[in-house]
């Protein structure tokens, strides 16, 4: 039972945590002029960041304001999120 644990522990658990870290730290790090995807779909550019919210600009003349958890990914070049 012991072994089967730690299997489970190497295969699922510690990749799932080690994902949710990368993505935490990805979402501190963001700030104006950022570009991202939201969980749901739609790309846009960070135009400022509040407590738990960030707004989007996702065209010319619209903003929406979206958690900060909906934030799926940074999509800018260089590579650190800034």
């Amino acid at each position: 039972i012991i072994f089967l644990f730690a299997g489970m522990w190497f295969l699922i658990i510690a990749p799932q945590r080690k994902k949710q870290k990368e993505q935490k730290k990805m979402i501190e790090a963001l700030g104006s002029g950022d570009k991202v995807v939201t969980i749901g779909g739609f790309y846009g550019i960070v135009q400022s960041v509040k407590d738990d919210r960030v707004v989007l600009k996702i065209a010319e003349g619209t903003k929406v304001e979206v958690q900060k958890s909906s934030i799926q990914a940074c999509l800018n070049m260089d590579g650190d999120n800034k």
